[in-house]
């Protein structure tokens, strides 16, 4: 639980990222207004892999939490490590669950990755469950997000603004009906699941294949159009990598993983270790 100027680790962060525009405070709208915003993205339940990405400068920390045996509370203590660098945490769901979307909202997430997300009826479904009444139905309660009470009013009266949301399109009823999702006012942004759209198309694991470049150009182009940010996630970061997604369209970008850090590691590690045991 962090604590800022004698305030409790919910909306009431102040920091000079915050006054800058930054921070988790002007995280939302830095990312919608499509500038270019990075992010890190933890597999592992430890929060150890959070501090040290959030020491990086990137914008926001992704948990994955559909690809990964992280449990809610765990969950909770990455986003307290994510909040203490002043960064902006947002859970990947493992499905769309109301009851999980309560839970990780009231440990203080800023806002949730949607998998899976295909049509508009799935996108006001997940409205329902994140924002508060008037807008949705999510319950008020007393919890870390709220201060544990001490900044219940100022959480609740800015959270329906400050909260966001990005929808993962990962199949072809998703690129056929990303105009529609793309235009929808509670998406803030919309970002690509390779592997899972590879497979829809028929070409599972074919990230070149003709029909994954036209998908692609179609997510992209919708959301330059409707003004939304476009992501992606890059498995081997660097400045040639970073340069050509921002020139493709890409808003906002993933920069690795802990995992994708590892198994790079571990490549590159067998073949030195092949290399000293053959001298």
């Amino acid at each position: 639980m962090g604590i800022h100027n004698g305030r409790l680790g919910g909306a009431a962060l102040k920091d000079s990222a915050v006054e800058n525009g930054g921070g988790r405070a002007g995280f939302r709208t830095r990312l919608r207004s499509r500038a270019t915003v990075f992010g890190a993205w933890t597999s592992f339940g430890h929060p150890g892999p959070t501090e040290i990405f959030a020491a990086s400068g990137v914008d926001f920390v992704g948990i994955d939490l559909e690809h990964s045996t992280i449990s809610q509370e765990q969950a909770q203590r990455i986003i307290a490590a994510s909040h203490a660098a002043g960064v902006a945490c947002l859970p990947r769901l493992a499905w769309h669950d109301g009851e999980a979307i309560k839970r990780l909202a009231d440990s203080g997430a800023d806002g949730f990755i949607a998998p899976m997300v295909s049509t508009v009826a799935e996108i006001d479904q997940l409205v329902q469950w994140i924002k508060y009444p008037p807008r949705g139905r999510r319950s008020f309660g007393i919890a870390r997000a709220q201060g544990y009470g001490v900044d219940f009013g100022d959480y609740t009266s800015a959270w329906n603004d400050r909260s966001t949301l990005v929808v993962q399109i990962e199949s072809v009823d998703g690129v056929e009906n990303v105009e529609a999702i793309a235009r929808h006012e509670d998406v803030d942004g919309l970002m690509i699941g390779p592997y899972d759209l590879s497979g829809s198309l028929g070409v599972p694991g074919q990230l070149d294949h003709p029909s994954m470049g036209d998908a692609l150009k179609t997510v992209i182009a919708a959301c330059k159009t409707a003004g939304k940010p476009c992501g992606t996630q890059l498995t081997a970061p660097d400045d040639r990598a970073v340069q050509r997604a921002l020139a493709d369209g890409y808003t906002f970008i993933v920069l690795a993983s802990d995992v994708f850090v590892l198994w790079r590691w571990s490549e590159a590690m067998s073949l030195l270790i092949g290399r000293s045991r053959a001298k």
